[in-house]
């Protein structure tokens, strides 16, 4: 294992500058993960704003993940999906998208719903919301003790999310998280999306 690693998740306006403000972000710091998570659009419209960031992404060596829309994922070639616990079972979007495809579960704070999601064949579990989030409204809180819990017994990758800045996520890395899912601290950041992924590079380099 590398360490925790870091994985951003687009804000859900993904059109104007935002191919150079994900560029600049990649090219800032070590990232794993890019997850395309855009409400309210059409597929076909969707589908046009996310081949740019799924080439940048590719030049990037970065996975490319859809959240909730497995035949968008398949349309687009992408590296996997994220399922919500009411976006379908990670068994039907594996036969959907083949052996290769990363498919991850969120799992809330629930150790239960994260032992199904590996039973179901999910590539990695995310945990949260840890922290208040500025960009999606917090209906399930996780604690750490559901990361010290998973991480030394548990092969499947977990990912911590929910409001997660370069200031609060040092109790999470230390936890046994493998990956920060981070959206608002690195878009919204005063200084600009390479700024926050600096940051966050610095960190997960010290605690690693």
């Amino acid at each position: 294992m590398t360490g925790c690693q870091l994985y951003l998740i687009s804000p859900n306006d993904v059109g104007g500058d935002f191919p150079q403000r994900l560029e600049a972000a990649l090219s800032a710091g070590p990232v794993a993960a890019f997850q395309l998570r855009v409400k309210d659009k059409q597929s076909h419209e969707l589908a046009a704003l996310a081949q740019p960031l799924l080439d940048i992404c590719r030049a990037h060596e970065v996975a490319f993940i859809v959240n909730d829309d497995v035949p968008m994922a398949k349309r687009l070639k992408a590296d996997g999906v994220h399922l919500g616990q009411d976006d379908g079972d990670p068994r039907e979007a594996r036969e959907e998208l083949g052996p290769d495809a990363q498919i991850g579960v969120t799992c809330h704070g629930s150790r239960h719903l994260a032992m199904e999601a590996g039973e179901k064949g999910a590539d990695y579990v995310a945990f949260g919301a840890f922290y208040d989030s500025g960009t999606k409204d917090v209906t399930h809180r996780a604690e750490l003790d559901v990361l010290h819990w998973w991480a030394p017994i548990m092969e499947i990758p977990c990912v911590a999310i929910g409001g997660i800045t370069p200031d609060n996520a040092a109790p999470l890395i230390d936890a046994g998280a493998d990956f920060l899912a981070v959206s608002g601290a690195v878009w919204n950041h005063a200084d600009g999306p390479a700024a926050a992924v600096a940051a966050f590079a610095e960190l997960l380099q010290e605690r690693a």
